[in-house]
Protein backbone atom coordinates (compact mmCIF):
# COMPACT_ATOMS: atom_id res chain seq x y z
CA UNK A 1 0.00 0.00 0.00
CA UNK A 2 1.23 3.53 -0.71
CA UNK A 3 1.90 5.83 2.23
CA UNK A 4 -1.15 7.59 3.60
CA UNK A 5 -1.53 11.20 2.50
CA UNK A 6 -3.17 13.47 5.06
CA UNK A 7 -6.05 15.08 3.19
CA UNK A 8 -7.15 17.94 5.47
CA UNK A 9 -10.68 17.11 4.35
CA UNK A 10 -13.69 17.44 6.67
CA UNK A 11 -13.69 14.48 9.01
CA UNK A 12 -17.02 15.00 10.73
CA UNK A 13 -19.78 12.71 9.50
CA UNK A 14 -22.40 15.50 9.22
CA UNK A 15 -20.14 17.65 7.04
CA UNK A 16 -19.34 14.67 4.84
CA UNK A 17 -23.04 13.91 4.43
CA UNK A 18 -23.73 17.51 3.42
CA UNK A 19 -20.91 17.36 0.87
CA UNK A 20 -22.18 14.02 -0.43
CA UNK A 21 -25.70 15.40 -0.84
CA UNK A 22 -24.39 18.39 -2.80
CA UNK A 23 -22.34 16.06 -4.99
CA UNK A 24 -25.34 13.81 -5.66
CA UNK A 25 -27.48 16.77 -6.66
CA UNK A 26 -24.71 17.92 -9.00
CA UNK A 27 -24.82 14.54 -10.75
CA UNK A 28 -28.61 14.80 -11.11
CA UNK A 29 -28.29 18.25 -12.70
CA UNK A 30 -25.96 16.78 -15.34
CA UNK A 31 -29.01 15.16 -16.95
CA UNK A 32 -32.13 16.61 -18.55
CA UNK A 33 -33.86 19.00 -18.18
CA UNK A 34 -30.80 21.16 -17.37
CA UNK A 35 -28.18 18.81 -18.85
CA UNK A 36 -25.24 20.56 -17.18
CA UNK A 37 -22.97 17.68 -18.13
CA UNK A 38 -19.84 19.31 -16.68
CA UNK A 39 -21.31 18.77 -13.21
CA UNK A 40 -21.11 14.96 -13.50
CA UNK A 41 -17.32 14.64 -12.90
CA UNK A 42 -17.58 17.25 -10.13
CA UNK A 43 -20.31 15.21 -8.48
CA UNK A 44 -18.24 12.04 -8.70
CA UNK A 45 -15.25 13.89 -7.21
CA UNK A 46 -17.40 15.09 -4.33
CA UNK A 47 -18.58 11.56 -3.60
CA UNK A 48 -15.02 10.19 -3.71
CA UNK A 49 -13.79 12.84 -1.27
CA UNK A 50 -16.78 12.40 1.01
CA UNK A 51 -16.15 8.68 1.61
CA UNK A 52 -12.35 8.88 1.75
CA UNK A 53 -10.88 6.87 4.65
CA UNK A 54 -14.25 6.15 6.26
CA UNK A 55 -15.09 2.86 7.91
CA UNK A 56 -17.35 0.45 6.06
CA UNK A 57 -20.52 1.50 7.86
CA UNK A 58 -19.84 5.21 7.54
CA UNK A 59 -18.87 4.88 3.89
CA UNK A 60 -22.15 3.08 3.19
CA UNK A 61 -24.08 5.86 4.94
CA UNK A 62 -22.32 8.72 3.15
CA UNK A 63 -22.52 6.99 -0.23
CA UNK A 64 -26.24 6.40 0.38
CA UNK A 65 -26.74 10.11 1.04
CA UNK A 66 -24.95 10.89 -2.23
CA UNK A 67 -26.98 8.33 -4.17
CA UNK A 68 -30.30 9.48 -2.71
CA UNK A 69 -29.53 13.09 -3.63
CA UNK A 70 -28.70 11.83 -7.14
CA UNK A 71 -31.54 9.45 -7.93
CA UNK A 72 -34.54 10.92 -6.16
CA UNK A 73 -34.40 14.23 -8.10
CA UNK A 74 -33.31 12.46 -11.31
CA UNK A 75 -36.39 10.25 -11.55
CA UNK A 76 -38.86 12.59 -9.87
CA UNK A 77 -40.99 11.95 -12.97
CA UNK A 78 -41.73 8.49 -11.58
CA UNK A 79 -44.22 10.15 -9.21
CA UNK A 80 -46.87 10.02 -11.96
CA UNK A 81 -46.88 6.23 -11.50
CA UNK A 82 -47.10 6.69 -7.74
CA UNK A 83 -45.10 8.23 -4.92
CA UNK A 84 -44.51 4.76 -3.54
CA UNK A 85 -43.14 3.61 -6.92
CA UNK A 86 -40.80 6.62 -7.02
CA UNK A 87 -39.55 5.96 -3.48
CA UNK A 88 -39.01 2.26 -4.14
CA UNK A 89 -37.26 2.59 -7.49
CA UNK A 90 -34.95 5.40 -6.41
CA UNK A 91 -34.28 3.48 -3.20
CA UNK A 92 -33.11 0.42 -5.12
CA UNK A 93 -30.75 2.57 -7.20
CA UNK A 94 -29.50 4.25 -4.04
CA UNK A 95 -28.72 0.88 -2.48
CA UNK A 96 -26.49 -0.14 -5.39
CA UNK A 97 -24.32 2.98 -5.13
CA UNK A 98 -24.29 2.80 -1.33
CA UNK A 99 -22.71 -0.65 -1.55
CA UNK A 100 -19.89 0.79 -3.65
CA UNK A 101 -19.06 3.42 -1.03
CA UNK A 102 -16.70 1.30 1.11
CA UNK A 103 -14.88 0.09 -1.99
CA UNK A 104 -14.36 3.64 -3.26
CA UNK A 105 -13.23 4.71 0.21
CA UNK A 106 -10.34 2.24 0.07
CA UNK A 107 -9.28 1.77 -3.55
CA UNK A 108 -8.76 5.50 -4.13
CA UNK A 109 -5.53 5.12 -2.10
CA UNK A 110 -4.23 2.28 -4.25
CA UNK A 111 -1.73 2.86 -7.05
CA UNK A 112 -3.82 4.05 -9.98
CA UNK A 113 -6.60 4.86 -7.52
CA UNK A 114 -8.78 6.87 -9.98
CA UNK A 115 -8.85 3.90 -12.35
CA UNK A 116 -10.07 1.61 -9.57
CA UNK A 117 -12.72 4.15 -8.55
CA UNK A 118 -13.96 4.48 -12.14
CA UNK A 119 -14.14 0.69 -12.45
CA UNK A 120 -16.17 0.49 -9.24
CA UNK A 121 -18.54 3.17 -10.49
CA UNK A 122 -19.03 1.40 -13.83
CA UNK A 123 -19.56 -1.91 -12.04
CA UNK A 124 -22.39 -0.35 -10.02
CA UNK A 125 -23.98 0.91 -13.25
CA UNK A 126 -23.76 -2.53 -14.80
CA UNK A 127 -25.28 -4.13 -11.70
CA UNK A 128 -28.20 -1.77 -11.27
CA UNK A 129 -28.93 -1.81 -15.02
CA UNK A 130 -29.51 -5.55 -14.86
CA UNK A 131 -30.74 -6.34 -11.33
CA UNK A 132 -33.28 -6.82 -9.90
CA UNK A 133 -35.98 -7.79 -12.42
CA UNK A 134 -33.96 -6.62 -15.40
CA UNK A 135 -32.57 -3.50 -13.72
CA UNK A 136 -33.00 0.19 -14.46
CA UNK A 137 -30.42 2.10 -16.58
CA UNK A 138 -31.35 5.73 -15.81
CA UNK A 139 -28.50 7.86 -14.48
CA UNK A 140 -25.64 6.12 -16.28
CA UNK A 141 -22.96 8.79 -16.60
CA UNK A 142 -22.46 7.94 -20.28
CA UNK A 143 -25.97 9.20 -21.00
CA UNK A 144 -24.84 12.72 -20.03
CA UNK A 145 -21.92 12.92 -22.48
CA UNK A 146 -23.58 13.68 -25.84
CA UNK A 147 -22.52 17.34 -25.90
CA UNK A 148 -19.12 16.95 -24.25
CA UNK A 149 -15.64 16.08 -25.52
CA UNK A 150 -16.27 12.55 -24.23
CA UNK A 151 -18.76 12.08 -27.07
CA UNK A 152 -15.80 11.50 -29.38
CA UNK A 153 -15.12 8.27 -27.52
CA UNK A 154 -18.66 6.89 -27.86
CA UNK A 155 -18.18 5.05 -31.19
CA UNK A 156 -15.21 3.21 -29.70
CA UNK A 157 -16.15 2.49 -26.09
CA UNK A 158 -19.90 3.08 -26.03
CA UNK A 159 -22.00 4.37 -23.15
CA UNK A 160 -20.09 2.11 -20.73
CA UNK A 161 -16.75 3.56 -21.78
CA UNK A 162 -17.96 7.16 -21.78
CA UNK A 163 -19.37 6.67 -18.28
CA UNK A 164 -16.08 5.14 -17.18
CA UNK A 165 -14.16 8.15 -18.53
CA UNK A 166 -16.54 10.59 -16.81
CA UNK A 167 -16.07 8.74 -13.50
CA UNK A 168 -12.32 8.61 -14.10
CA UNK A 169 -12.26 12.35 -14.65
CA UNK A 170 -14.11 12.89 -11.38
CA UNK A 171 -11.89 10.48 -9.43
CA UNK A 172 -8.79 12.17 -10.87
CA UNK A 173 -10.13 15.55 -9.81
CA UNK A 174 -10.59 14.20 -6.29
CA UNK A 175 -7.04 12.82 -6.26
CA UNK A 176 -5.70 16.20 -7.37
CA UNK A 177 -7.62 17.97 -4.59
CA UNK A 178 -6.17 15.59 -1.99
CA UNK A 179 -2.62 16.14 -3.21
CA UNK A 180 -2.96 19.90 -3.37
CA UNK A 181 -4.37 20.06 0.16
CA UNK A 182 -1.81 17.69 1.67
CA UNK A 183 0.69 19.26 4.13
CA UNK A 184 3.92 20.31 2.45
CA UNK A 185 6.76 17.80 2.54
CA UNK A 186 9.41 20.29 1.54
CA UNK A 187 8.68 20.20 -2.18
CA UNK A 188 7.87 23.42 -3.99
CA UNK A 189 4.28 24.44 -4.64
CA UNK A 190 4.90 24.16 -8.40
CA UNK A 191 6.13 20.58 -8.07
CA UNK A 192 3.23 19.67 -5.80
CA UNK A 193 0.79 21.16 -8.31
CA UNK A 194 2.38 19.24 -11.18
CA UNK A 195 2.17 16.02 -9.16
CA UNK A 196 -1.48 16.69 -8.41
CA UNK A 197 -2.37 17.32 -12.04
CA UNK A 198 -0.41 14.37 -13.44
CA UNK A 199 -3.40 11.99 -13.30
CA UNK A 200 -5.43 14.56 -15.26
CA UNK A 201 -2.94 14.20 -18.11
CA UNK A 202 -3.67 10.48 -18.25
CA UNK A 203 -7.40 11.19 -18.46
CA UNK A 204 -6.85 13.78 -21.20
CA UNK A 205 -4.87 11.23 -23.20
CA UNK A 206 -7.59 8.60 -22.82
CA UNK A 207 -10.22 11.10 -23.97
CA UNK A 208 -8.15 12.29 -26.93
CA UNK A 209 -7.07 8.83 -28.05
CA UNK A 210 -10.20 8.02 -30.06
CA UNK A 211 -9.87 11.28 -31.97
CA UNK A 212 -6.23 10.61 -32.83
CA UNK A 213 -6.63 7.00 -33.95
CA UNK A 214 -7.37 6.29 -37.63
CA UNK A 215 -10.36 4.05 -36.83
CA UNK A 216 -12.80 6.77 -37.88
CA UNK A 217 -11.86 6.30 -41.53
CA UNK A 218 -11.90 2.51 -41.21
CA UNK A 219 -15.48 2.31 -39.92
CA UNK A 220 -16.74 5.28 -41.94
CA UNK A 221 -17.88 7.37 -38.98
CA UNK A 222 -16.96 10.77 -40.40
CA UNK A 223 -18.99 9.95 -43.50
CA UNK A 224 -21.47 7.11 -42.98
CA UNK A 225 -21.65 6.60 -46.71
CA UNK A 226 -17.90 6.39 -47.28
CA UNK A 227 -16.93 2.71 -47.27
CA UNK A 228 -20.10 1.10 -45.99
CA UNK A 229 -22.69 2.82 -48.14
CA UNK A 230 -26.09 1.20 -48.33
CA UNK A 231 -27.85 4.14 -49.96
CA UNK A 232 -30.46 6.38 -48.37
CA UNK A 233 -33.97 5.84 -47.11
CA UNK A 234 -36.79 8.35 -46.92
CA UNK A 235 -38.56 7.87 -43.59
CA UNK A 236 -41.82 9.30 -42.33
CA UNK A 237 -42.15 9.38 -38.53
CA UNK A 238 -45.77 9.80 -37.44
CA UNK A 239 -46.63 11.38 -34.09
CA UNK A 240 -50.40 11.07 -33.86
CA UNK A 241 -50.99 12.53 -30.38
CA UNK A 242 -53.16 11.06 -27.62
CA UNK A 243 -56.82 12.02 -27.22
CA UNK A 244 -57.93 13.89 -24.13
CA UNK A 245 -55.37 15.21 -21.69
CA UNK A 246 -52.67 13.22 -23.42
CA UNK A 247 -51.32 11.06 -20.60
CA UNK A 248 -53.58 8.00 -20.97
CA UNK A 249 -53.40 5.85 -24.10
CA UNK A 250 -56.49 3.91 -23.04
CA UNK A 251 -58.84 6.87 -22.82
CA UNK A 252 -59.95 6.31 -26.46
CA UNK A 253 -57.99 3.54 -28.18
CA UNK A 254 -59.89 3.73 -31.46
CA UNK A 255 -59.33 7.48 -31.78
CA UNK A 256 -55.69 6.99 -30.88
CA UNK A 257 -55.16 4.67 -33.86
CA UNK A 258 -57.37 6.88 -36.03
CA UNK A 259 -55.03 9.83 -35.37
CA UNK A 260 -52.13 7.89 -36.88
CA UNK A 261 -54.27 6.59 -39.72
CA UNK A 262 -55.47 10.09 -40.61
CA UNK A 263 -51.96 11.56 -40.60
CA UNK A 264 -50.70 8.73 -42.81
CA UNK A 265 -53.62 9.10 -45.25
CA UNK A 266 -53.04 12.86 -45.32
CA UNK A 267 -49.38 12.21 -46.12
CA UNK A 268 -50.46 9.95 -48.98
CA UNK A 269 -52.62 12.75 -50.38
CA UNK A 270 -49.69 15.17 -50.21
CA UNK A 271 -47.55 12.62 -52.04
CA UNK A 272 -50.21 12.21 -54.72
CA UNK A 273 -50.40 15.94 -55.32
CA UNK A 274 -46.62 16.15 -55.57
CA UNK A 275 -46.28 18.33 -52.48
CA UNK A 276 -43.78 15.90 -50.91
CA UNK A 277 -41.72 12.99 -52.17
CA UNK A 278 -43.03 9.54 -51.21
CA UNK A 279 -41.42 7.88 -48.19
CA UNK A 280 -39.85 4.44 -48.36
CA UNK A 281 -40.90 3.60 -44.80
CA UNK A 282 -43.50 4.96 -42.39
CA UNK A 283 -42.93 4.47 -38.65
CA UNK A 284 -45.70 4.64 -36.06
CA UNK A 285 -44.88 4.77 -32.34
CA UNK A 286 -45.38 2.27 -29.56
CA UNK A 287 -49.05 1.94 -28.58
CA UNK A 288 -50.25 3.54 -31.81
CA UNK A 289 -52.60 0.58 -31.56
CA UNK A 290 -53.23 0.02 -27.86
CA UNK A 291 -55.39 -3.04 -28.57
CA UNK A 292 -54.68 -6.14 -30.65
CA UNK A 293 -55.21 -5.16 -34.31
CA UNK A 294 -55.77 -8.82 -35.20
CA UNK A 295 -58.76 -9.04 -32.85
CA UNK A 296 -60.18 -5.55 -33.04
CA UNK A 297 -61.73 -5.25 -36.51
CA UNK A 298 -61.97 -1.44 -36.42
CA UNK A 299 -58.31 -0.95 -35.49
CA UNK A 300 -57.15 -3.55 -38.01
CA UNK A 301 -59.19 -1.97 -40.79
CA UNK A 302 -57.73 1.44 -39.97
CA UNK A 303 -54.18 0.13 -40.33
CA UNK A 304 -55.04 -1.52 -43.65
CA UNK A 305 -56.53 1.75 -44.88
CA UNK A 306 -53.42 3.74 -43.98
CA UNK A 307 -51.02 1.20 -45.53
CA UNK A 308 -53.07 1.00 -48.72
CA UNK A 309 -53.20 4.79 -49.01
CA UNK A 310 -49.46 5.37 -48.61
CA UNK A 311 -48.60 2.15 -50.49
CA UNK A 312 -45.44 1.72 -48.43
CA UNK A 313 -44.49 -0.50 -45.48
CA UNK A 314 -45.63 0.87 -42.12
CA UNK A 315 -43.86 -0.18 -38.93
CA UNK A 316 -46.79 -0.28 -36.51
CA UNK A 317 -46.40 -0.20 -32.72
CA UNK A 318 -49.03 -2.65 -31.49
CA UNK A 319 -50.18 -4.40 -28.35
CA UNK A 320 -50.83 -8.03 -29.34
CA UNK A 321 -52.50 -10.75 -27.31
CA UNK A 322 -50.24 -13.70 -26.52
CA UNK A 323 -51.34 -17.32 -26.69
CA UNK A 324 -51.60 -17.37 -22.90
CA UNK A 325 -54.63 -15.23 -21.99
CA UNK A 326 -52.70 -13.86 -19.03
CA UNK A 327 -49.92 -12.48 -21.23
CA UNK A 328 -49.48 -9.77 -23.85
CA UNK A 329 -46.82 -8.71 -26.38
CA UNK A 330 -45.53 -5.21 -27.19
CA UNK A 331 -44.46 -5.38 -30.82
CA UNK A 332 -43.21 -3.44 -33.78
CA UNK A 333 -44.96 -5.03 -36.79
CA UNK A 334 -43.96 -4.44 -40.40
CA UNK A 335 -47.27 -4.01 -42.24
CA UNK A 336 -46.77 -4.45 -45.99
CA UNK A 337 -49.18 -3.03 -48.60
CA UNK A 338 -51.23 -5.81 -50.13
CA UNK A 339 -49.84 -8.63 -47.98
CA UNK A 340 -50.35 -7.31 -44.45
CA UNK A 341 -48.20 -8.02 -41.38
CA UNK A 342 -44.80 -9.66 -41.87
CA UNK A 343 -41.67 -9.15 -39.76
CA UNK A 344 -41.99 -8.40 -36.03
CA UNK A 345 -39.86 -7.19 -33.13
CA UNK A 346 -41.00 -7.77 -29.54
CA UNK A 347 -39.93 -5.42 -26.76
CA UNK A 348 -36.91 -6.82 -24.91
CA UNK A 349 -37.32 -5.00 -21.60
CA UNK A 350 -40.89 -4.74 -20.30
CA UNK A 351 -41.12 -2.50 -17.24
CA UNK A 352 -41.45 -4.50 -14.00
CA UNK A 353 -44.55 -3.59 -11.98
CA UNK A 354 -45.68 -1.41 -14.91
CA UNK A 355 -45.97 -3.88 -17.78
CA UNK A 356 -45.59 -7.12 -15.86
CA UNK A 357 -45.67 -8.15 -12.20
CA UNK A 358 -42.66 -10.12 -10.93
CA UNK A 359 -43.61 -12.68 -8.31
CA UNK A 360 -47.27 -12.04 -9.08
CA UNK A 361 -48.39 -14.65 -6.56
CA UNK A 362 -46.25 -13.14 -3.79
CA UNK A 363 -47.31 -10.84 -0.95
CA UNK A 364 -46.31 -7.63 -2.78
CA UNK A 365 -49.37 -7.82 -5.01
CA UNK A 366 -51.61 -7.96 -1.96
CA UNK A 367 -49.82 -5.04 -0.29
CA UNK A 368 -49.85 -2.69 -3.32
CA UNK A 369 -53.41 -2.66 -4.58
CA UNK A 370 -52.64 -0.75 -7.79
CA UNK A 371 -50.69 -3.71 -9.12
CA UNK A 372 -54.07 -5.26 -9.87
CA UNK A 373 -54.33 -2.71 -12.70
CA UNK A 374 -51.66 -4.70 -14.58
CA UNK A 375 -54.03 -7.50 -15.45
CA UNK A 376 -51.71 -9.26 -17.90
CA UNK A 377 -47.94 -9.76 -17.93
CA UNK A 378 -45.99 -8.47 -20.91
CA UNK A 379 -43.65 -11.12 -22.31
CA UNK A 380 -40.08 -10.09 -23.13
CA UNK A 381 -38.78 -10.57 -26.66
CA UNK A 382 -35.52 -12.26 -27.62
CA UNK A 383 -35.06 -11.34 -31.29
CA UNK A 384 -31.44 -10.49 -32.14
CA UNK A 385 -31.73 -9.90 -35.90
CA UNK A 386 -32.88 -6.58 -37.37
CA UNK A 387 -36.22 -6.21 -39.12
CA UNK A 388 -36.30 -6.54 -42.88
CA UNK A 389 -38.36 -3.66 -44.23
CA UNK A 390 -38.30 -1.76 -47.51
CA UNK A 391 -35.16 -3.67 -48.51
CA UNK A 392 -33.41 -2.35 -45.41
CA UNK A 393 -32.24 -3.95 -42.16
CA UNK A 394 -33.70 -1.89 -39.32
CA UNK A 395 -32.78 -2.23 -35.64
CA UNK A 396 -35.84 -1.62 -33.47
CA UNK A 397 -36.07 -0.56 -29.83
CA UNK A 398 -39.35 -0.04 -28.02
CA UNK A 399 -39.47 2.62 -25.31
CA UNK A 400 -37.20 1.71 -22.36
CA UNK A 401 -35.28 -0.70 -24.61
CA UNK A 402 -33.21 2.29 -25.72
CA UNK A 403 -31.68 2.54 -22.24
CA UNK A 404 -30.28 -1.00 -22.39
CA UNK A 405 -27.36 -2.08 -24.56
CA UNK A 406 -28.19 -5.68 -25.38
CA UNK A 407 -31.07 -5.51 -27.86
CA UNK A 408 -29.68 -2.74 -30.06
CA UNK A 409 -26.13 -4.11 -29.96
CA UNK A 410 -27.37 -7.53 -31.07
CA UNK A 411 -29.22 -6.10 -34.07
CA UNK A 412 -26.39 -3.78 -35.08
CA UNK A 413 -23.89 -6.64 -34.95
CA UNK A 414 -26.14 -8.51 -37.39
CA UNK A 415 -26.10 -5.83 -40.06
CA UNK A 416 -28.66 -3.17 -39.10
CA UNK A 417 -28.37 -0.11 -41.34
CA UNK A 418 -30.73 2.17 -39.44
CA UNK A 419 -32.20 2.29 -35.91
CA UNK A 420 -35.70 3.28 -34.88
CA UNK A 421 -37.07 3.88 -31.40
CA UNK A 422 -40.82 3.39 -31.04
CA UNK A 423 -42.04 4.85 -27.78
CA UNK A 424 -45.21 5.92 -26.06
CA UNK A 425 -44.24 7.79 -22.87
CA UNK A 426 -47.76 9.21 -22.77
CA UNK A 427 -47.90 8.73 -19.01
CA UNK A 428 -44.79 10.90 -18.64
CA UNK A 429 -45.61 13.56 -21.24
CA UNK A 430 -45.75 16.34 -18.64
CA UNK A 431 -42.43 15.34 -17.03
CA UNK A 432 -38.71 15.43 -17.83
CA UNK A 433 -38.67 11.70 -18.56
CA UNK A 434 -39.37 12.26 -22.26
CA UNK A 435 -36.31 14.52 -22.60
CA UNK A 436 -34.08 12.13 -20.68
CA UNK A 437 -35.13 9.25 -22.90
CA UNK A 438 -34.65 11.25 -26.09
CA UNK A 439 -31.11 12.06 -24.91
CA UNK A 440 -30.47 8.32 -24.69
CA UNK A 441 -31.48 7.99 -28.34
CA UNK A 442 -28.89 10.64 -29.24
CA UNK A 443 -26.25 8.59 -27.44
CA UNK A 444 -27.27 5.49 -29.41
CA UNK A 445 -26.79 7.38 -32.68
CA UNK A 446 -23.32 8.47 -31.60
CA UNK A 447 -22.12 5.07 -30.44
CA UNK A 448 -23.57 3.05 -33.36
CA UNK A 449 -22.69 5.58 -36.07
CA UNK A 450 -26.22 5.31 -37.49
CA UNK A 451 -29.24 7.50 -37.98
CA UNK A 452 -31.84 6.99 -35.27
CA UNK A 453 -35.50 7.76 -35.96
CA UNK A 454 -37.58 8.28 -32.81
CA UNK A 455 -41.37 8.08 -33.04
CA UNK A 456 -43.21 8.98 -29.85
CA UNK A 457 -46.95 8.80 -29.52
CA UNK A 458 -47.14 12.43 -28.41
CA UNK A 459 -43.52 13.52 -27.91
CA UNK A 460 -40.61 13.74 -28.27
CA UNK A 461 -40.24 12.47 -31.85
CA UNK A 462 -37.17 13.24 -33.91
CA UNK A 463 -34.54 12.25 -36.44
CA UNK A 464 -30.97 12.03 -35.12
CA UNK A 465 -27.86 11.98 -37.30
CA UNK A 466 -24.88 9.70 -36.51
CA UNK A 467 -23.05 12.65 -34.94
CA UNK A 468 -25.89 13.17 -32.45
CA UNK A 469 -27.36 16.18 -34.22
CA UNK A 470 -31.17 16.38 -34.16
CA UNK A 471 -32.13 17.17 -37.76
CA UNK A 472 -35.91 17.16 -37.25
CA UNK A 473 -38.20 17.03 -34.25
CA UNK A 474 -41.86 17.31 -33.25
CA UNK A 475 -42.90 19.13 -30.10
CA UNK A 476 -44.78 17.27 -27.37
CA UNK A 477 -48.59 17.21 -27.51
CA UNK A 478 -48.70 17.87 -31.24
CA UNK A 479 -49.78 15.83 -34.26
CA UNK A 480 -47.09 15.87 -36.91
CA UNK A 481 -45.31 13.84 -39.57
CA UNK A 482 -41.54 14.17 -39.85
CA UNK A 483 -40.03 13.43 -43.26
CA UNK A 484 -36.30 12.85 -43.55
CA UNK A 485 -33.78 11.26 -45.90
CA UNK A 486 -31.46 9.18 -43.76
CA UNK A 487 -28.17 7.63 -44.79
CA UNK A 488 -28.00 3.87 -44.37
CA UNK A 489 -24.85 2.43 -42.90
CA UNK A 490 -24.03 -1.22 -42.33
CA UNK A 491 -20.80 -0.46 -40.44
CA UNK A 492 -20.34 -1.84 -36.95
CA UNK A 493 -18.52 0.52 -34.62
CA UNK A 494 -15.93 -0.83 -32.15
CA UNK A 495 -18.24 0.20 -29.30
CA UNK A 496 -20.82 -2.44 -30.18
CA UNK A 497 -18.22 -5.17 -29.61
CA UNK A 498 -16.05 -3.59 -26.91
CA UNK A 499 -18.53 -1.89 -24.58
CA UNK A 500 -20.06 -5.08 -23.12
CA UNK A 501 -16.59 -6.36 -22.27
CA UNK A 502 -15.73 -3.07 -20.56
CA UNK A 503 -18.73 -3.57 -18.31
CA UNK A 504 -17.77 -7.16 -17.52
CA UNK A 505 -14.15 -6.16 -16.84
CA UNK A 506 -15.31 -3.46 -14.41
CA UNK A 507 -17.42 -5.99 -12.52
CA UNK A 508 -14.60 -8.52 -12.35
CA UNK A 509 -12.02 -5.94 -11.24
CA UNK A 510 -14.33 -4.50 -8.60
CA UNK A 511 -15.15 -7.96 -7.27
CA UNK A 512 -11.44 -8.78 -7.11
CA UNK A 513 -10.72 -5.49 -5.32
CA UNK A 514 -13.48 -6.16 -2.80
CA UNK A 515 -12.13 -9.66 -2.19
CA UNK A 516 -8.61 -8.31 -1.64
CA UNK A 517 -9.92 -5.80 0.88
CA UNK A 518 -11.85 -8.46 2.77
CA UNK A 519 -8.84 -10.81 2.83
CA UNK A 520 -6.60 -7.96 3.99
CA UNK A 521 -9.03 -7.09 6.76
CA UNK A 522 -9.14 -10.70 7.97
CA UNK A 523 -5.35 -10.95 7.95
CA UNK A 524 -4.95 -7.73 9.91
CA UNK A 525 -7.35 -9.00 12.58
CA UNK A 526 -5.42 -12.24 12.88
CA UNK A 527 -2.15 -10.34 13.04
CA UNK A 528 -3.43 -8.18 15.89
CA UNK A 529 -4.50 -11.28 17.81
CA UNK A 530 -1.05 -12.79 17.38
CA UNK A 531 0.73 -9.55 18.37
CA UNK A 532 -1.28 -9.20 21.57
CA UNK A 533 -1.06 -12.86 22.39
CA UNK A 534 -3.84 -15.34 22.98
CA UNK A 535 -5.78 -15.03 26.23
CA UNK A 536 -4.54 -17.40 28.96
CA UNK A 537 -6.32 -20.70 29.17
CA UNK A 538 -8.34 -21.52 32.28
CA UNK A 539 -6.40 -23.69 34.79
CA UNK A 540 -7.36 -27.32 34.87
CA UNK A 541 -6.62 -30.08 37.36
CA UNK A 542 -4.51 -32.88 36.08
CA UNK A 543 -5.92 -35.47 38.52
CA UNK A 544 -9.52 -34.94 39.43
CA UNK A 545 -10.77 -37.52 41.94
CA UNK A 546 -13.60 -39.62 40.70
CA UNK A 547 -16.99 -38.95 42.17
CA UNK A 548 -18.17 -41.55 44.54
CA UNK A 549 -21.66 -42.78 44.37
Amino acid sequence: MPPRLPSRLPTGLPSRCVGAAAAGLACALAFEPLAWAWLAPIGVAGMVLAVRDLSVRRAVLVAAVFAAAFFYPLIWWMRVVGIDAWILLAGIQTAWLALVGPLVARVQRWPGGPLWVAAAWLASEVARSSQPFGGFPWGRLGFATADTPLAEALPYVGVHGAGFLAALLGATLAAAVVRLRAPTDGTSRVRRGARALAPAGVVALLVALPVLLPWRDVVGLDDPGADHAAGTLRVAAVQGNVPGRGDDVLVDVEQLTRNHVDLTVDLAERVETGEVAPPDLVVWPENSTAVDPFRDATVGAGIERAVAAIDRPVLVGAIVDAQDPGQVLNQGIVWEPGTGPSDRYTKWHPVPFGEYIPLRSGPLTAWVGRLDLVARDMVAGTRETPLEVAGTLVADAICFDVGYDDGLYAQVRRGAELAVVQTSNAMFVFTDQIDQQFAMSRLRALETGKHVVVTAINGVSGVIAPDGTVTASAAPRTAEVLLADVALNDATTPAVHLAPWLGRAAVWLSAAAALLLVVGRVRRRRSRLVDHGAPPAAPTRAHEPALQG
